[in-house]
Order: C-alpha cells, then structure tokens, then sequence
C-alpha cells in the first residue's frame, strides 16, 4: 500500500508543479513590460532589413 500512496503522491505533486510552471510562463509572457519585445521577435521574420547570411 505505501507504493500505490507514493505513486498517487508522486503524480499529484508533478501535476502542481507543472501547473505552476505553466503559470510562470503564461504570466511572463503576458506581463505588459514584455510586450515590446515580444512584438519586435514576431516581425523578426518578416523584416527585409535583417542579417542575412
């Protein structure tokens, strides 16, 4: 029984740790203050004026 406990342990404490990080990183990205950044690296693909090699 204590393995089945631990398993059930295991998983739930992976799944809130998941979570959290998912959290973290939809907060980052739609945090205001990365707002330009994230703009400028979605033109990045388009821009003509880039380094090409």
């Amino acid at each position: 029984m204590m393995q089945v406990h631990a398993s059930a342990l295991a998983g739930t404490v992976g799944l809130l740790f998941f979570i959290a990080l998912f959290s973290v990183a939809v907060l980052y990205a739609l945090w205001p203050s990365n707002k330009q950044t994230f703009e400028h690296m979605a033109r990045l693909p388009l821009d003509d004026e880039g380094d090409k090699q």
